[in-house]
């Protein structure tokens, strides 16, 4: 068995799931209308587009949210429809999601219905105050749901049927053996971008002016959101992303052309990591910063000169949201020293402009191990962002303080929350008493990539990264392949970057073989010198220089090894 069937096997993927894996086929889509509400939802806007009502696409400021807005606008447009509009909320107006305020503006501009997107699951007030005056309202969204849905016209959210059937399902999947398959819709992981295209495709066996396959323009967007939003890349939502990437190569749209040009990403290597690290936060600076409809404009516009400017914009907030990101953490870090004991970590401070906290709570929970909240103090309010891993539910935790705070929700890995500043303490002990009670064991295990295989360094060759990038898209629920050599010594080693934040080791296996592997800003973590033995954990990559190729290593871990 080859070092790359090693790898496939370990990952679960032989025979058929192997070659649909490798090889995603487009067919392999699911029925739209086994989704909840779907055919109510489609109902309600076939009826608009007869009538040509005002249609108003309520979104939400993260990329989820933009690029779901900007496949319905391309959409309901090829369908016919003459009135539609978009209202993305302003993180630092409406806050997020919807809000009775934001319906009451929309409310003055005539609209008749309100498609949401990424968004609406728990919006019981608004809806109920756009129903009074007379809007009704279509949800699509994948978030958390409610007991009770709000009265909408259609709830389109697949997570109703995990809270219905959550018997049936296991990681976000229909079991095989499911007496309810062909009747629920067997994927509940959809991002809210994935929601949209499903409405789309059900729209379509209804509507005429958008013919079968050319829906697939879309999923350069599609596989951005998807990506971006860190959902897991299995199933359905592999198979956007991997035609997505492919559709984005050729992208029609000036924006996301202007976009990768200034983020220095080739459209014909454009892959996973690149949406994820180069454009998903130029998109999200905006947002983050001033106001998402920045990256909206960009998104729509069909100027490529326009395109450019926006894009280039998007690059200069970018670099504006690392120093503020930079000087928030500084301070954080200073918070977090106080209660290094608490299993969860909850920090606050003034000041903390709240459409950063997110990724400085990500940085938080990198350096302690540990779920992390991230609090602004604002006035009497606070807002916040949380992030965490393994088995804690940073949304369940916001549940499991409801008493206490104004609102919250989110996903599993990423959630957020608003509540007076009076209850921080409380929260703070509400939530590590929630994190004690579960009794959760070997959490730090799942910060750690596991190997997909033990191997020497003679085995990694050129052939084997080539075989590798098969295996893209890469993200949650499909992880970059690690490779684990052990007792391997330590020939070289030296710090990189203006901080010396990184270090570059050689390494020389028990075969004789070296390697060069470099890890990312780990100088002060991975100290090991010159003649010890340690056990590697490394991502093969290629690299090239002044027309040289070799083989060499991203490492993401090492320890003494027992060799």
């Amino acid at each position: 068995m080859t070092l790359f069937e090693q790898i496939l096997a370990a990952r679960g993927l032989d025979g058929a799931a192997r070659d649909l894996f490798l090889s995603p086929s487009y067919d392999m889509g699911h029925d739209p209308f086994l989704l909840p509400d779907m055919s109510a939802g489609v109902d309600r806007l076939v009826s608009a587009r007869e009538d040509q009502e005002r249609v108003v696409i309520y979104g939400d400021y993260d990329i989820d949210g933009l690029t779901a807005t900007t496949i319905l606008v391309d959409a309901l447009g090829s369908f016919g429809f003459e009135y539609v509009d978009t209202f993305i909320p302003n993180r630092f107006v409406e806050g997020y999601g919807m809000t009775v305020g934001a319906v009451e503006k929309i409310a003055k501009t005539g609209a008749n219905l309100i498609l949401t997107v990424d968004c609406g699951s728990l919006s019981h007030e608004p809806i109920t105050r756009a129903k009074e005056l007379g809007i009704d309202v279509v949800v699509t969204d994948h978030h958390n749901v409610a007991k009770e849905q709000p009265p909408a016209v259609a709830v389109i959210n697949p997570k109703r049927w995990l809270d219905e059937f959550p018997d049936e399902f296991e990681n976000y999947v229909l079991k095989a053996d499911s007496p309810k398959r062909g009747e629920i819709y067997p994927f509940l992981d959809l991002p809210g971008v994935g929601v949209a295209f499903k409405l789309i495709q059900a729209l379509q066996t209804r509507l005429d002016g958008l013919e079968p396959g050319h829906e697939k323009w879309l999923l350069d967007l599609v596989a951005l959101g998807t990506v971006c939003d860190v959902v897991t890349l299995q199933d359905e939502n592999r198979m956007h992303a991997y035609w997505g990437l492919e559709v984005l190569k050729k992208t029609r749209r000036p924006g996301l052309r202007a976009l990768m040009a200034v983020a220095g990403v080739e459209p014909e290597l454009v892959n996973a990591r690149s949406l994820g690290f180069a454009l998903g936060p130029r998109m999200n600076a905006a947002g983050r910063l001033e106001t998402a409809k920045y990256a909206q404009d960009m998104l729509l516009s069909d100027n490529g000169e326009t395109a450019l400017e926006l894009a280039q914009q998007l690059d200069e907030m970018n670099a504006a949201r690392r120093a503020e990101q930079d000087s928030i953490l500084s301070e954080a870090l200073v918070v977090a020293a106080n209660y290094e004991n608490d299993p969860v970590l909850v920090v606050s401070g003034k000041g903390w402009n709240h459409g950063i906290i997110g990724i400085v709570a990500a940085k938080l929970l990198e350096k302690f191990s540990k779920p992390t909240y991230v609090l602004e103090e604002m006035d009497d309010e606070a807002k916040g962002s949380a992030r965490s891993y393994g088995d804690f539910s940073a949304a369940d935790a916001i549940r499991a303080s409801d008493d206490i705070i104004t609102k919250g929700g989110g996903h599993k890995l990423a959630a957020g929350v608003t509540l007076p500043v009076e209850n921080i303490d409380a929260f703070r002990a509400r939530v590590n008493e929630y994190y004690r009670s579960l009794k959760l064991e070997s959490q730090i295990e799942h910060l750690y990539p596991k190997e997909d295989a033990v191997c020497l360094f003679g085995d990694v060759t050129e052939e084997l990264v080539g075989q590798l990038a098969s295996l893209e898209p890469f993200g949650n629920g499909n992880p970059d392949p690690v490779l684990r050599t052990n007792g391997v010594t330590v020939l070289s080693r030296r710090t990189m970057g203006a901080e010396a934040q990184h270090v570059k080791y050689t390494f020389r296996d028990a075969a004789g073989a070296t390697m060069d592997h470099i890890a990312f800003s780990k100088a002060d973590e991975y100290t090991y010198e010159i003649g010890e033995v340690v056990d590697v954990w490394y991502e093969p990559t290629l690299n090239e220089w002044r027309g040289r190729r070799s083989v060499e290593g991203r490492l993401w871990r090492m320890s003494i090894s027992d060799c």
